[in-house]
């Protein structure tokens, strides 16, 4: 498959890759460049997290007259957040509403985080997922729950109450098999609690970029020869291994039941796909992780590199996992502790969005206090 200019988005999305946006602010909404995107770059869904809001709000004035509303009205700073962030989620969501409707609840699909100060607490996650759910009111939303040891009975019980849920935060193929447990029985529950399996949808986001970014770090410490051949190896071994993973599970009688109720499988999402070193292809976690029934969510600088310079050559991934654990063993064989990088890099990226969540307090609180001169 080899293609030109942006029919290579047009390829990537032929091959069963649906592209989301990793990016969403007030600006995108009211200029058109988010419908821009839908219509010329095969764009079918938007992702969000923290650091994505902190990043729109200490921007341009696009929130500027809401939020002065919101201060004359006494509004808090979480209550403003909440208000700024789920109206951008909303009239995204209706943007795409064609698309969810066209690809039957697939696509179309805008992804809101959680609190991530509550990654540790399963009960208050699950309070705030419904809470969003609600508010947002929209039936293509996906509610985004981190998969830490707490978030994992937070994804079941919120599944459990029918709603849909992209789970964020996934680093190891250890982690992403407990994921799809708590995906199973959730469903599981949602039918018994009398919920229609073919309205909930899901998708498990697996973290790409990061897992090189530390690993390759650590062989340059050890800085062997061996050691350094193996840079920008790992993350891609690691999403491999975790698509083997989704195909021996999915395959499963307990699988099969559910599908004959009507359930959809929990689509791997490569989350983390623009690439940190510059050595490195710009594409790399864009042309060897195709393969169907995925998405890939990019930031637009990845998108725009994919429509320039792809590479694409087809399914890159099914029938690679022998060779992706080939790599996992000449890691630890060059002395990384692999389960030290994963627990490393979801500790990182929890406080990472902790920290991004504080800024956006500041900023906005800022900003209300400004309004209320």
């Amino acid at each position: 498959m080899t293609v030109m200019s942006n029919d290579k988005l047009a390829a990537l999305s032929e091959a069963g890759v649906s592209i989301w946006l990793d990016d969403l602010s007030r600006e995108r909404l009211n200029t058109g460049n988010l419908a821009d995107l839908i219509r010329d770059k095969h764009v079918v869904g938007v992702t969000t997290n923290p650091t994505i809001f902190a990043n729109a709000m200490s921007k341009g004035d696009a929130y500027d007259e809401r939020t002065r509303e919101l201060a004359a009205q006494g509004a808090d700073v979480e209550a403003t957040i909440r208000d700024l962030t789920t109206t951008d989620v909303r009239n995204a969501a209706d943007l795409f509403r064609d698309i969810y409707t066209a690809t039957n609840g697939v696509d179309g699909r805008v992804s809101i985080e959680v609190d991530p100060r509550l990654a540790k607490d399963t009960e208050k996650t699950v309070a705030e997922a419904k809470d969003l759910w609600k508010t947002v009111d929209r039936p293509n939303v996906l509610i985004k729950i981190p998969a830490t040891e707490e978030g994992l009975p937070a994804i079941t019980k919120t599944l459990a109450e029918g709603i849909s849920v992209n789970v964020t935060l996934i680093f190891s193929v250890e982690r992403y098999k407990k994921v799809i447990e708590a995906y199973f029985a959730g469903l599981e529950q949602a039918k018994a609690n009398g919920h229609d399996l073919r309205g909930i949808h899901s998708v498990a986001s697996f973290f790409v970029s990061r897992v090189d970014t530390e690993v390759d770090k650590r062989l340059e410490a050890i800085g062997t020869d061996e050691a350094l051949a193996l840079r920008g190896k790992a993350a891609v071994a690691n999403a491999r291994l975790a698509y083997a993973a989704y195909e021996e599970l999915f395959a499963t009688d307990r699988w099969k039941a559910l599908a004959a109720d009507g359930a959809n499988a929990q689509r791997p999402l490569w989350a983390s796909t623009g690439v940190k070193n510059p050595d490195y292809s710009p594409t790399l976690y864009v042309d060897d992780l195709v393969v169907a029934n995925t998405v890939n969510t990019m930031p637009e600088k990845t998108l725009d590199a994919v429509a320039e310079h792809a590479n694409l050559q087809g399914d890159r991934v099914s029938g690679h996992g022998k060779d992706a654990q080939k790599v996992f063993d000449q890691l630890e064989a060059v002395g990384i502790d692999i389960t030290d990088v994963f627990l490393t890099l979801e500790n990182e990226g929890v406080e990472k969005f902790e920290k991004s969540w504080t800024e956006l307090l500041d900023t906005v609180n800022g900003q209300l206090e400004q309004a209320k001169g």
